[in-house]
């Protein structure tokens, strides 16, 4: 088994606990070493609880790595007859009772990960779909098993050389749409059910060949993927099964007219599977447009802004001016042997590169991947980076979410994101799969807007909250939507839509 499907998981494999000893013994050191810095920075934890919300836990499995801590996730399941016996949520994958060829990808593990005991049910009959769960939770293999399923009821047991397209996977970045096409092309190898990944920055001549000689899965972003709809080279009318990972991300980026008009090509008969982190109100037109009036939603723990809680979080306010010489000091603290994983994260594209320079000339052996890099460079950084020839790198938000980079030590915000979401999401590059992980962030005063939204982030995970960062103000901004502005607020998957009025002329005089 691969090591990009082991990773995907989330899950814990069938290994002895002497083989990771010495690794565990690190990090508990390297957690130990950020306690202390953390309790150093600030003298108090006024105002800072461990309680959490108490919400429903509904029975089922537990991923591997957090059974063993002892963690509980809570799962909450809405839509049309989702009480049915027939949807209760798989004890094993031998449950699923699916051919050992589809299951393959699964055999390294002992139970499947939360989402994935809770969708296959759903997804395997054939209903529409939301699911919201943390990455590295499992979600392609989550969808990726059922739409095996569906190509096979659809076009026999072997897929035909010169096949159709049949399921369509849109990613908002290249990185993840790669990511996704290496865990379905290695799951569906031993079914000969065949997959493309389509993406930009990159000749569109092998990607056209292999649509031409013929596939089952397409994967891709959704510029490229409208470039060669247009072209005439990519039929999606048999595509009956569509997935959107990262949905509300893709929108965030002004993909919605892309994704809009890829999906009026898709079969009329088509199943919908929807993955967000959150659901605001583009995502939920969305879903009200091109998904069945009432959709299976599935959440994996909270839908709320919410942070890893194996992360241990500090957060440091300083000056603009002393970012570079305090990176340079929590390298040598963190990277010291320059083995273990550091993942950098920058706002910009010029100060990823400015970053990387500054890094080089004083010694550290660093990569990054940003926007204004070649996909080439960026597939090779990436790859670097994730194999541990070069266990530092340099990121904008780009490999914030569901890129699946295993054994990210700790996270080093040297820039803060432009919202809280983006925050959670990159220190959830760390502390992956039940591991433990620290997170080091900079916070400026050009950032104190958002100041109320992270010391919220702090308490909801027991983490201190520095004095410095208080005296920014607790005030949370409303969330703002392009079309309403801040009177805009987060929609109900199960909200009613709303009803058309027809007004009729009356015979009368």
């Amino acid at each position: 088994m691969g090591r990009k499907l082991l990773a995907e998981q989330g899950g814990t494999p069938k290994s002895s606990k002497k083989d990771k000893k010495s690794k565990n013994d690190k990090k508990r050191k390297l957690a130990d070493e950020a306690e202390e810095e953390e309790a150093a920075a600030a003298a108090t934890t006024e105002g800072v609880t461990n309680s959490s919300k108490k919400k429903r836990v509904e029975d089922g499995p537990g991923e591997g790595g957090e059974a063993e801590n002892g963690a509980e996730k809570t799962v909450a399941v809405t839509g049309k007859g989702f009480q049915d016996a027939k949807y209760a949520p798989l004890q094993s994958f031998a449950a699923a009772e699916l051919p050992p060829q589809v299951l393959d990808c699964c055999k390294a593990f002992a139970q499947p990960s939360p989402i994935q005991a809770h969708s296959w049910p759903f997804l395997l009959d054939g209903r529409d779909f939301i699911g919201i769960a943390a990455t590295g939770s499992g979600k392609t293999i989550a969808f990726g098993v059922p739409a095996l399923m569906h190509i096979r009821k659809k076009v026999g047991l072997k897929a035909g050389k010169k096949a159709l397209p049949r399921c369509l996977v849109l990613s908002p970045t290249r990185e993840l749409a790669q990511q996704i096409a290496d865990v379905l092309t290695e799951a569906g190898a031993p079914c000969g059910i065949n997959s493309v990944c389509l993406y930009g920055g990159t000749s569109k001549g092998p990607q056209i060949s292999a649509l031409k000689s013929g596939v089952d899965i397409v994967i891709g972003t959704p510029g490229r993927m409208k470039d060669l709809i247009e072209m005439g080279v990519c039929c999606l009318n048999e595509a009956s099964f569509v997935v959107l990972d990262e949905a509300d991300r893709m929108l965030d980026l002004g993909f919605e007219p892309e994704v809009r008009a890829i999906l009026s090509q898709t079969s009329f008969a088509r199943q919908m599977v929807m993955f967000s982190a959150t659901w605001p109100l583009a995502v939920h037109q969305l879903a009200q447009e091109f998904m069945d009036p009432n959709p299976i939603k599935v959440v994996i723990g909270s839908e709320d802004l919410a942070a890893n809680h194996d992360v241990m979080q500090i957060v440091e306010v300083l000056d603009d001016r002393s970012r570079d010489s305090r990176l340079l000091a929590l390298l040598d603290k963190y990277h010291q042997a320059q083995s273990n994983r550091v993942l950098v994260f920058v706002l910009y594209k010029k100060e990823a590169a400015r970053v990387e320079t500054m890094l080089q000339r004083r010694g550290w052996k660093a990569v990054s991947v940003h926007g204004d890099k070649a996909q080439h460079d960026r597939t090779k950084a990436l790859s670097l980076f994730k194999e541990g020839k070069c266990p530092l790198m340099i990121a904008t938000d780009v490999a914030s979410r569901g890129l699946d980079i295993p054994d990210v030590e700790v996270v080093i915000n040297y820039s803060y994101p432009l919202t809280t979401e983006d925050y959670v999401h990159r220190i959830g590059r760390t502390g992956r799969a039940g591991k433990k992980g620290v997170a080091h962030t900079f916070f400026t005063q050009a950032n104190k807007g958002l100041a109320g939204e992270l010391v919220n982030v702090l308490r909801e995970a027991g983490q201190v909250v520095p004095p410095a960062l208080m005296k920014f103000g607790t005030h949370v901004k409303k969330k703002e939507s392009k079309v309403y502005g801040s009177h805009f607020k987060e929609i109900a998957v199960d909200a009613p839509q709303s009803t058309k009025i027809t007004f009729v002329d009356s015979d009368e005089d």
